[in-house]
């Protein structure tokens, strides 16, 4: 028998829990914790399963709406799409193990977020990334960037699930802690949603799926606090995962829900059986009760303390109504996994653990999560960034040239290389993959309906003025949503930022979700679900914040689609919303001055509504069928984007303005359509009858990009400058892009 070692200060700061937070438990239970209990406690009072820093800020954000089913705290939020369907969707991120360990951080980041949507009963339809990583001269970046697009490709492709959408940024604040934020919608049935709350005393909980191993044990807790210099003794924290195991373990779970054996069912996520038990049991006013000798495990002489902390992918935790035992354990049986009856349910609000004939640990179920630390952490506003306008910022001497070199700069360059890597197209379903605005999936089974999906953040202007940031993340994914011509349904968020002991990264978090609750409230986009990411620093270096936003919207009308790859010669191009004049925080000035300072461009969340109401009522009406959304690079790089994608050039007209403003500005809330010559009159007439600032750009056609007076390009040197930058990297030719505007 093992003998208990002695819980010292140094142990208990290992297991990231402070003195005072240690003293917390010995108040609740009495006594000195088993090291089993230690362990248990840091898993469930550790930042990412607690949310000890941020509950006081989430609880400020809009969760409700007419088509939200099941809002945050289940495994995934759950939205109404009409006909007895809805659409369960979730973001988590997987930062830490990425970056110790790219390929399996990546890939059981998927898997995760994939067992998060199918444990509700819903089959996955649709996967996208947020990727951010460090600047690409830094020596880890391509390593980093290789394995983790393996990771993510190597598991969805495998599993089974399109990738339809995403992001990759690059930015030295991200050199010591790269982001993988990786997200998954399925399709369920509203009257067939599972849920986590136990209900019923005396009943069995098991196991499914693949056996317990020791990776990810620590998991949780490594996930909860800063890099240092020890970053590579963590390398065993990080999970393995296999997504044929997880393709069957979602099989035999949506077949096993539908013989009505299921009463409640989680995914063994962060902290595995341990996380898992607990809130199934604390939701439902039980206590639990498991016996550790009828887990399987796939190791010799594993502790008590090392399958209750183990992360090992592919697992469940399911309590079940004992009449369906045999058929359940059947199904199971059928698709290779393991079925094992590992405790049961009780009426004393204790979590007690047994191995190996004794006790390991006897806990109050409820206070593992109910009485986890909740701090108001002081927090500094952050200091307003300077306006700048744009005579205060050189105009380059050829615009043409700024253009290309915009083009070929790391965060504008083509994805191609990445989404290429992932299957795009598998289920049948895909109606847009990425490269546009959004990526479609057809509803399955329906003759018109289609859902669209989106991920944004704009992480520059978030440090520089974390609210508008906010505001701007949620605004831009509505707009990329709004471009396809979908109603915006709702959110999840991934909130990833650093040591929220320091009061202006406090500052930052607190502010973003200010920001991002004012957009959600003004656009009507709820939050549903989502998670938050703190520590990510490195050596006292921390990200920029990040708070990124993934979105959901419904097609009523598949035949109605705007696309970014339907220009056709002679269709009228407009610009709503108005010129640009916003170059502070821009592309523009980090990429070709140099600079990054600045404001960012204020977003008016009315303009937003306005503008976007009005561009998806033309789409729906069969007006529009080619837009595209501003962002990055303002009007310039979005009509390069469209040429590019369509194959077909445009004779564009000036404006009034500063050449590099009107081209380059990110001013917000804008939209670039193009429509047949015979609907253009009309197009003008709605938008003033609407009030939409609208201007008549020009026609397209040609082989050629032509801005009167400011530049003209061969479609085939847009497309190259945009197309080569990231093969060119991957492949060790990354050549520094132009600093400065000359």
């Amino acid at each position: 028998m093992l003998t208990e070692p002695e819980i010292t200060p140094d142990l208990i700061a290992a297991h990231g829990l402070k003195p005072d937070e240690y003293e917390r438990v010995l108040a609740l239970i009495g006594r000195t914790p088993t090291l089993t209990e230690l362990g248990i406690f840091s898993a469930m009072w550790n930042e990412h399963c607690s949310y000890k820093s941020s509950k006081r800020w989430l609880r400020t954000l809009p969760t409700k709406g007419s088509r939200v089913i099941q809002g945050p705290g289940e495994n995934a939020g759950v939205v109404d799409i009409g006909d007895g369907d809805c659409v369960v969707f979730k973001m988590e991120s997987h930062n830490h193990p990425s970056y110790i360990e790219p390929y399996q951080g990546a890939a059981t980041g998927v898997g995760g977020i994939l067992r998060d949507v199918f444990t509700m009963g819903a089959r996955p339809i649709a996967a996208m990334n947020a990727l951010r990583f460090g600047a690409p001269d830094h020596p880890k970046t391509r390593h980093l960037v290789a394995g983790v697009v393996a990771g993510v490709g190597g598991y969805g492709n495998s599993f089974g699930v399109p990738t339809v959408g995403g992001e990759v940024n690059f930015h030295p604040r991200y050199n010591g802690n790269c982001l993988v934020n990786a997200f998954a919608a399925g399709l369920a049935k509203t009257d067939a949603i599972f849920y986590s709350k136990a209900e019923g005393v005396g009943l069995p909980v098991v196991y499914l799926g693949a056996k317990t191993g020791r990776d990810g044990v620590g998991g949780a807790t490594m996930a909860s606090a800063e890099f240092d210099e020890t970053i590579e003794e963590k390398r065993p924290t990080v999970q393995v995962g296999d997504p044929f195991t997880e393709k069957c373990l979602l099989e035999a779970c949506l077949e096993l829900m539908a013989t009505g054996a299921v009463i409640a069912i989680q995914d063994m996520g962060a902290a595995g059986l341990t996380c898992s038990a607990v809130e199934m049991g604390a939701k439902g006013d039980l206590g639990v009760e498991l016996d550790l000798d009828a887990v399987p495990v796939r190791e010799d002489r594993m502790t008590a303390y090392e399958m209750m902390l183990s992360e090992s992918q592919e697992r469940m935790l399911m309590v079940l109504r004992p009449d369906k035992r045999d058929e359940a354990e059947a199904i199971f049986r059928k698709w290779g996994l393991d079925f094992a009856v590992v405790g049961r349910t009780t009426d004393d609000l204790r979590f007690r653990v047994l191995w190996e004939g004794r006790e390991v640990a006897n806990l109050p179920i409820k206070d593992l999560g109910d009485a986890a630390p909740e701090y108001d952490r002081p927090w500094l506003e952050p200091a307003p960034a300077k306006i700048l306008h744009a005579t205060d910022i050189p105009e380059p001497a050829d615009c043409g040239a700024a253009l290309l070199a915009l083009l070929g700069s790391p965060d504008i360059a083509s994805r191609r290389w990445v989404f290429e890597q992932y299957d795009t197209l598998i289920q049948g379903n895909s109606l847009q993959t990425p490269g546009g605005d959004a990526g479609v999936v057809r509803v399955d089974g329906h003759p018109a309906k289609a859902l669209a999906f989106s991920s944004d953040v704009t992480p520059r202007y978030c440090e520089a003025d974390p609210y508008q940031g906010g505001m701007q993340a949620v605004a831009e994914c509505w707009r990329n949503l709004t471009a396809v011509g979908a109603e915006p349904l709702a959110a999840t968020d991934n909130l990833n930022f650093g040591n929220p002991e320091k009061p202006e990264i406090m500052g930052q978090f607190a502010k973003a979700v200010q920001g991002v609750g004012a957009a959600c409230e003004a656009l009507g986009f709820p939050i549903v679900s989502g998670n938050v990411s703190l520590y990510n620093e490195t050596l006292g270096q921390a990200i920029l914040p990040t708070p990124t936003i993934g979105g959901v919207g419904l097609i009523a009308d598949r035949s109605r689609i705007a696309r970014t790859d339907s220009l056709t010669a002679g269709d009228v191009l407009f610009l709503v919303g108005g010129d640009g004049s916003h170059l502070g925080a821009s592309i523009f000035l980090r990429e070709l001055c140099g600079r990054e300072d600045g404001a960012p461009p204020p977003v008016s969340l009315a303009d937003e509504r306005r503008n976007g109401d009005f561009v998806r009522g033309l789409i729906r009406a069969g007006t529009v069928a080619t837009c595209h959304d501003l962002s990055d690079g303002g009007l310039a790089v979005a009509l390069a984007e469209l040429c590019i994608a369509s194959d077909t050039g445009a004779h564009i007209e000036a404006g009034d303005g500063p050449a590099h403003a009107i081209l380059f500005g990110e001013d917000q809330g804008r939209y670039l359509v193009a429509v047949a010559p015979q609907d253009a009159d009309a197009v003008v007439a709605s938008a003033g009858t609407a009030g939409v600032p609208l201007r008549r750009l020009g026609v397209a056609g040609g082989d050629r990009l032509a801005v009167e007076g400011r530049l003209d390009l061969a479609l085939a040197d847009l497309t190259v400058a945009h197309e080569r930058w990231f093969p060119d990297y991957m492949a060790g030719e990354f050549v520094e892009p132009a600093a400065a505007a000359e």
